[in-house]
């Protein structure tokens, strides 16, 4: 066999296979230990390979031996050439980096150890483990997942060919595929399969309600026959394989019910975020034509009632309007939140979902479908712009996303995994209803807001449900640092094993809160890069597995061959920065844009023929550590000068008075573009002018005086979405003074928080 020439496996190799196993068995809660100095290599095929690495008191060494050599001279080309010569592309200019990246990455040798208990019930307890299990996901791609296909139940099993696939533009159509012909159905290997493992009567979802004490659970036999139940309705009503169905629920139970419904019929359910606007519903309507569309009435986020059927009623007669009509309406009573008395209806559309559904049989006959059937619609919306109907098919998402959870947290069959977000989003698809439950999961699933009614709510839900794992955005991880660690330290979270981090990188400040404070010094953190469009985690810790550098998402997943690639799309081999490229598929990737496969293919595999495009930039250190910088459009160019806003960001929250900032650019008269900076404070800090300084201060040290912001805008907080996202569109109009082109700001959180924005903007 002709082994790949995989950058990629080189850097992890050349990280990882020569980590001492003696500093596992050092490591102390709060203690790091540095590697002053890019690791020394001497390597043979099929000999045991030794590595030395250390400073001027300290050596430490590595033996790894196995009957299989993990190495040849032909696989690790770059790791021997590496060893002797200038790491790659050698130290970047800040001057010619296509997105800079360094402070994100200026702790890159601060590295935090597991502990050796941890260490040894890790799924994959070892660097070794883990480049045994990632080369062949490399080199055999087919045997490697056709073996994790067959723990899950197929009606039939795939052809010959696993995959196929075509990520160059220049050679046709770009195409995906993965276990093409093969039958099998996500629904039922959700819940049926784990029935009849004998986890009946284990619980499934957790459900805690927006007030305290409000509650519920249902374990995997209930939640079948509520799935069947919301099943057969559908089939009622005329929805059948292939149709469209619009979910447009808050976090209740009926969420992951209705979404299971859903693929158990085969229909293609497309979640809306209830949040988002009835103009913004009402494309999504438009584009995928569903027959029904679920929701409920209302809901409550802390103290404020949302009412969600008066958006849905707009978005309907919108799509009305525009040559779509919906001929069914299910509205959930959430009673809590709003009685169904004051509900607006509309007779022989509107059907009130506790009527109807309860009477149908709690079985349903599953629809078997084809690995490279349809899914889900899960649409993304940029500042302007068409919203993109990301698909998804079954099969191999279905694998992926069990496979990623499973290893990323080191999921045990005995832990309670909290994921915070809402399945409006990809992460609440991925990772609080289809990988934990083809797991056999038990899930926490929240309907209210972490801060209320205070921020210990997140540690009093943990202690409550004992929650093991708890995977969560950076957003929130600053906004609860800022309360103050005393909201946290009267909680136990002696149950906490794992934490997690999705969403955009999080700062090594905020790692490091979250580790030291949240997690004791104890729990490792996945912090998790990957996309809507990836399905699934692409570049992760793996708990265990090796050490962390805070802030950095460390290595690929299995299958996952990351490169980093110059303006040219030439790819750049050790140290360096540039764009995140994906060269050949994985089997979570979504395979179109729905009813637009010109613009999948314009926007994701024109930029860089023969990859996959990830809009991100990142930059790798000389461990081979990835550290993700932020989105490319997220540049600014001052004077000629790249500069990427997540590394002003990261420079600005290392002050110890700033608890986030949001930097974007605005025109300059001299510079082109300036730097202007929304900076919220640690709680009780005042505004000074000195204060300002200091933080325009700290970003020249780090980065350099052509960094420092213009402007710094004080900020009481920042527009976010209620998954935590910020809202960067809105801080452009603010900064450029365009107050009158603000745009939609009813799928924040906090409205409020633009006119508290506009009020402070000379200040």
């Amino acid at each position: 066999m002709v082994l790949p020439q995989s950058h990629n496996l080189a850097v992890a190799c050349k990280c990882l296979l020569f980590l001492p196993a003696s500093r596992f068995d050092h490591y102390r809660p709060h203690h790091r230990r540095r590697l002053p100095q890019p690791l020394n290599l001497q390597s043979g095929v099929g000999k045991s390979v030794m590595a030395s690495y250390g400073s001027d008191d300290s050596v430490g060494s590595y033996t790894c031996s196995s009957n299989r050599s993990l190495t040849t001279s032909h696989h690790l080309r770059h790791v021997d050439s590496l060893a002797t010569l200038p790491s790659g592309a050698g130290r970047i200019s800040h001057l010619n980096a296509v997105i800079l990246g360094e402070a994100l990455a200026s702790e890159e040798n601060d590295l935090v150890f597991p502990s050796d208990e941890f260490c040894k019930q890790a799924l994959v307890p070892s660097p070794q483990k883990y480049l045994e299990m990632y080369k062949r996901s490399i080199e055999d791609p087919a045997g490697f997942w056709s073996d994790i296909a067959s723990e899950f139940f197929w009606k039939k099993k795939w052809g010959e060919q696993v995959y196929y696939e075509n990520l160059d533009v220049r050679k046709g159509e770009v195409k995906i595929e993965w276990f093409k012909g093969g039958i099998t159905n996500i629904c039922y290997n959700c819940l049926d399969r784990n029935m009849e493992a004998g986890l009946g009567d284990k619980i499934a979802i957790y459900w805690e309600g927006n007030e305290p004490g409000y509650d519920g659970t249902l374990t995997y036999s209930e939640l079948l026959k509520k799935v069947c139940q919301l099943a057969n309705y559908l089939k009622d009503i005329g929805v059948k394989k292939g149709d469209a169905v619009v979910i447009y629920l808050p976090m209740l139970m009926e969420l992951p019910i209705a979404m299971l419904a859903c693929a158990r019929i085969g229909a293609v359910h497309s979640v809306v975020f209830a949040g988002f606007s009835a103009e913004s519903l009402s494309q999504r309507i438009v584009d995928c034509k569903p027959k029904v569309v679920l929701t409920c009435n209302a809901v409550k986020r802390g103290s404020k009632v949302i009412n969600l059927k008066e958006i849905v009623d707009a978005a309907l007669v919108e799509s009305s309007g525009n040559g779509v009509s919906v001929g069914v309406c299910l509205t959930y009573e959430n009673e809590s939140a709003m009685k169904r008395e004051s509900t607006k209806w509309k007779e022989g559309r509107d059907i009130w979902w506790q009527d109807v559904v309860p009477k149908y049989p709690p079985t349903c006959e599953v629809e078997w479908v084809d690995a490279e059937d349809p899914l889900f619609l899960l649409y993304t919306s940029g500042s302007t712009g068409k919203p993109k109907g990301v698909l998804h098919t079954t099969g191999g998402y279905m694998l992926y996303t069990a496979t990623t959870f499973k290893y990323a947290f080191d999921y045990k069959p005995t832990d309670i995994y909290w994921c915070t977000a809402d399945c409006g989003w990809i992460t609440g698809h991925s990772y609080v209803t289809y990988g934990p439950l083809l797991n056999g999961a038990s899930v926490v699933v929240f309907e209210g807001a972490p801060s209320y009614p205070d921020s210990g709510r997140c540690w009093d839900i943990v202690d409550k449900f004992k929650v093991t794992i708890f995977y969560t955005a950076p957003t929130l991880v600053r906004s609860l640092m800022r309360d103050g660690d005393e909201y946290v330290t009267k909680y136990s979270r002696k149950s906490l094993r794992v934490l997690g981090s999705v969403g955009e990188p999080i700062n090594p400040s905020a790692w490091r809160w979250f580790f030291n404070v949240v997690g004791d010094s104890r729990c490792p953190i996945s912090d998790t890069w990957w996309q809507t469009e990836t399905g699934g985690f692409m570049i992760t810790p793996l708990p265990g597995a090796w050490p962390q550098k805070p802030g950095s998402a460390t290595f690929p997943f299995f299958g996952v061959q990351p490169v980093i690639v110059d303006e040219k799309g030439v790819e750049i081999e050790g140290e360096c920065s540039g764009y995140l490229c994906i060269k050949s598929s994985w089997p979570g990737a979504f395979r179109t844009l729905y009813g637009d496969h010109e613009r999948y293919e314009t926007t994701y595999f024109k930029p860089f023929p023969g990859y996959y495009f990830t809009g991100d930039g990142c930059s790798r250190d000389n461990d081979g550590y990835h550290w993700l910088t932020g989105r490319v459009d997220d540049v600014i160019n001052v004077s000629g000068h790249r500069i990427g806003t997540a590394e002003v960001e990261s420079a600005l929250v290392s002050h110890p008075k700033c608890a986030e900032a949001a930097v974007v650019g605005f025109e300059h008269e001299v510079k082109g573009q300036g730097i202007y900076a929304f900076v919220t404070l640690v709680e009780g800090e005042p505004y000074s002018e000195e204060l300002r300084k200091s933080l325009i201060l700290i970003v020249r040290k780090q980065i350099g005086a052509f960094a420092a912001p213009d402007k710094v805008h004080w900020a009481p907080s920042l527009p976010k979405t209620r998954s935590g996202k910020i809202m960067r569109r809105i801080l452009r109009k603010i900064a450029s003074r365009q107050l009158d082109e603000l745009g939609d700001t009813s799928t924040l959180a906090d409205p409020s928080v633009v006119d508290q924005l506009i009020s402070l903007a000379d200040a």
